[in-house]
């Protein structure tokens, strides 16, 4: 069976799980929905710092919220591996005509759409708090943004499962690197008011790149410059991200 088909199906399989777990989606959006009113009540005063450069917080903070959803969301992708690595279906899959880039495929269509949904519902609520999008162009590149870091996360999320295959140790390492780079971002502070060593680490922070791009799209002036090389370092980082994790399934495959 061609690749297509086979990612489809895996996909397919991946949302009839989500569909058995609704509490998980709701969870999920529950938790992005709450982190912008939340963040957005807790720091709207900051606007008010000489040098922040943004009169609505809300309009600052909206990005940033949708990166950091995706980021924290598909860090947990590689959950699904290591749960069909301990109940057996990852040999099965091994086992069937199904080759590796549609496994590895399928979950990261699965994390993109998953993206897409909570990006989608964080937009509307931050235009409902008074977030201003300058159009819809800005919106939508925010989206393939999204969508890109989620998948660079998720496929290292991925090959870390297939390392580590086990949950305990694939959570001590997310949770060991998606907060410190959260905070090491402009997704909630303007780099002007940073410290001088976490400005100088946000330049390479993919978290930020997604971030700062965003911003660059839906604030007025759109700076596609600046937006434009931060969404090719992505789409690098997806291509190098996605090798890794095919080499740690080739890696995992032999040591069977």
């Amino acid at each position: 069976m061609p690749a297509g088909p086979q990612v489809a199906t895996l996909l397919a399989r991946h949302v009839r799980a989500l569909l058995r777990q609704p509490a998980y989606l709701a969870i999920s959006l529950v938790q992005a929905v709450v982190w912008l009113p939340l963040f957005g009540s807790l720091f709207r005063r900051v606007t008010g710092i000489p040098g922040f450069g943004e009169s609505s917080y809300f309009s600052y903070l909206t990005p940033g919220v949708v990166m950091m959803s995706a980021f924290f969301s598909a860090g947990w992708a590689g959950m699904a591996f290591v749960q069909d690595m301990e109940r057996g279906v990852m040999d099965r899959l091994l086992a069937a005509p199904v080759s590796r880039f549609s496994v590895v495929g399928a979950g990261l269509a699965y994390q993109a759409l998953l993206t897409t949904v909570q990006s989608v519902v964080i937009l509307l609520l931050g235009w409902a708090l008074g977030a201003d999008y300058h159009g819809v162009t800005g919106p939508l590149v925010l989206l393939l943004t999204a969508i890109l870091l989620s998948t660079v996360v998720a496929a290292l999320s991925m090959a870390l499962a297939l390392v580590l295959r086990t949950e305990e140790a694939l959570i001590a390492a997310t949770n060991f690197l998606a907060l410190p780079l959260a905070f090491l971002s402009t997704a909630m502070m303007s780099r002007d008011l940073l410290p001088g060593w976490i400005r100088r680490i946000t330049y390479g922070n993919p978290l930020d790149w997604a971030v700062t791009a965003a911003r660059a799209v839906v604030a007025g002036g759109t700076d596609w410059a600046q937006a434009g090389w931060r969404v090719g370092a992505l789409a690098a980082a997806t291509a190098v991200a996605t090798g890794l994790t095919l080499r740690a399934f080739r890696t995992y495959q032999r040591s069977l």
